[in-house]
């Protein structure tokens, strides 16, 4: 008979609670999981580290191993009626995340930093100001990725850091997060790691890119040149939002929770315009007297 989701929660709880020991040994301290409704709902299996286990020990290097006692008890028991949702059913279901946290702008006439018109817009820095909605949507890149070692988890941006400790947390190898630093040197893009990065990335570390949002894919591939010279290796790409209709970038799988694409225009050519929608002002006066950065002109990311 299939458990409800109290139920089941009942029993994750009841199996993670310490169990007792007498007075004379040191009891270890309890696991804590926090069980949102959020991440049971969106992530599937989420998975915890046991306590004494430092960032970055006991990795998974050779091959798969064996869920802990702790990640199989996280895992839902199975249900004889349970269906695999379907792509655009959870593609929906994320956007409505997104919009709840007021990342995603649809059906409006936005103003852009490059001085284009688009109908939909993604704001990065907010996308990941949520926690629960940031640990679930962490988690589900993890689950894709689970099946591959990971040792380092690799992003840049503030937001995109922040999702990276959620796929880190999430992910069974307990990789470490690192992150780079973007710039401009000689009128050209470049993407830089913290010197003290340099002797974690050793060759043969697995590494996975995590963004935010990756639109042309140009700091997803300064990013894996970086590591790919430093003798490591990039299994994979995850992301939030993917506007480039390319499913990967220099041979590198993207995966995805939206994979959308939204149309901008020239002020002259914008449609909306031509109707005499007006411009969403909260967009205007942000983008007054502010000058666009190289990324920005070309809406790159």
């Amino acid at each position: 008979m299939a458990m409800s989701r109290s139920e089941w929660v009942s029993e994750t709880e009841r199996t993670l609670s310490p169990t007792r020991r007498s007075p004379s040994r040191r009891a270890a301290p309890p696991v804590r999981v926090a069980l949102s409704s959020a991440r049971i709902r969106m992530a599937g299996p989420v998975y915890t580290r046991t306590h004494g286990i430092m960032p970055g020990s006991a990795r998974r290097l050779e091959g798969r191993s064996p869920p802990t006692q702790e990640e199989a008890s996280m895992t839902p028991p199975p249900r004889k009626d349970a269906t695999l949702m379907d792509a655009d059913v959870r593609e929906k279901i994320h956007l409505e995340i997104l919009k709840r946290t007021g990342a995603y702008h649809a059906n409006d006439h936005i103003l852009l930093p490059s001085g284009h018109h688009t109908t939909e817009y993604i704001e990065k820095t907010l996308v990941t100001t949520e926690p629960s909605f940031t640990e679930g949507l962490g988690a589900v890149i993890a689950k894709h990725f689970a099946q591959w070692p990971i040792d380092v988890v690799l992003s840049t941006g503030p937001g995109a850091l922040i999702l990276s400790h959620c796929v880190a947390r999430a992910h069974p190898s307990r990789p470490t997060v690192m992150y780079g630093t973007k710039g401009v040197s000689g009128g050209k893009r470049r993407v830089t790691l913290p010197a003290e990065f340099h002797r974690l990335i050793r060759p043969g570390t697995k590494v996975l890119v995590v963004e935010d949002l990756v639109s042309s894919g140009q700091t997803v591939r300064l990013l894996t040149q970086v590591v790919e010279e430093l003798g490591a290796q990039v299994i994979g790409i995850g992301a939030l939002w993917r506007r480039t209709r390319q499913a990967e970038v220099d041979g590198k799988p993207i995966f995805s929770l939206v994979s959308r694409d939204f149309p901008t225009y020239a002020p002259d050519t914008c449609p909306l315009c031509k109707k005499g929608v007006a411009l969403n002002q909260e967009f205007v006066t942000r983008r007054e007297g502010r000058r666009p950065s190289a990324a920005q002109e070309h809406d790159e990311s």
